[in-house]
């Protein structure tokens, strides 16, 4: 039964994504199910509804299951959903996948459109970029070795947080950010199409808005992730973006993965579906060369 079970869901999920995927729609309401199949699998939740910035926001702290030692790296990780859409709660297994690596993961939630508009997410993920610094000694995370990474309209809250130093100087956290990485995220999509243009089209000076506009050779390390048949974030943002920062002398690594479209890019995280790429072994080799000694094993 079990078997049965589980055969339906994962002919179910693809099906369900597929559907679903919308202009910078990030992992849907059904990605949730993914960790189903990961109870135990070296990740768990350690705290919940964790109260952080000054408008309600909230978010959850994971860690390898057993871990005992201190000092493990932190990773601040930001769902997609299109600025629209999108929990905390869905990303489980996107925690677990990182706590299974020895990392202490915060999975923070942001207010989305259209209660508010750019630049709004940014300034929550800048404020939780700050509590993370603030508190994460007390979960068991170094607060000297945070990275931040997160899928589409997350990974365009990566990328502003990394390359716009406003945003965390104005959050009291500057220089908290140690590496990046961004999963199929737009980086480069003015003109605005599709749900770009609800959350970014009230503001006057829509380059600002374009993580390519903050391109800088002093940013932190940054991973560009994209899939090559991404119809919904085109690759030609990482590419873009990885190109200007290069030119500039900055350390960049964009990674594409053949065949690979929007979803499965951020599924490839997941347990059932970890052998459709090296998303997660790819993104945490280039976190451990860029966070000082690497992730404290995992006890």
């Amino acid at each position: 039964m079990k078997l049965k079970r589980r055969l339906f869901v994962l002919i179910l999920i693809p099906v369900a994504l597929g559907a679903a995927a919308l202009d910078y729609t990030a992992g849907p309401g059904t990605l949730d199910v993914l960790d189903r199949f990961a109870p135990g699998s070296a990740g768990q939740r350690i705290a919940s509804d964790v109260a952080f910035g000054a408008h309600g926001q909230k978010l959850d702290v994971w860690r390898s299951v057993g871990a005992v030692h201190g000092g493990a790296p932190v990773l601040v990780f930001f769902y997609g959903g299109g600025w629209v859409k999108g929990s905390r709660q869905e990303y489980g297994w996107a925690a677990r996948a990182y706590a299974s690596k020895g990392f202490v993961v915060v999975v923070p939630d942001y207010r989305k459109v259209p209660q508010v508009r750019f630049p709004v997410f940014i300034e929550d993920g800048a404020d939780a970029v700050r509590w993370t610094r603030d508190n994460i000694a007390r979960f068991g995370g170094d607060p000297t070795r945070i990275a931040i990474a997160g899928h589409s309209a997350g990974g365009h809250i990566v990328a502003m947080l990394a390359l716009d130093p406003q945003w965390l100087a104005k959050a009291g956290a500057v220089g908290a950010v140690k590496a990046a990485v961004g999963l199929s995220g737009p980086y480069d999509f003015y003109p605005f199409t599709g749900r770009a243009i609800a959350a970014m089209e009230a503001w006057p000076r829509p380059q600002e808005t374009q993580p390519l506009h903050y391109a800088r050779g002093d940013a932190p390390p940054m991973m560009l992730v994209t899939g090559t048949v991404d119809t919904t974030v085109r690759p030609k943002n990482a590419r873009n973006l990885a190109a200007k920062l290069k030119a500039l002398g900055a350390t960049v690594e964009e990674k594409e993965y053949a065949g690979q479209g929007h979803e499965d890019i951020a599924m490839a995280l997941s347990v059932p579906f970890r052998g459709k790429s090296s998303v997660l072994d790819d993104t945490v080799a280039f976190l451990n060369a860029h966070l000082a000694n690497g992730p404290a094993p995992a006890q």
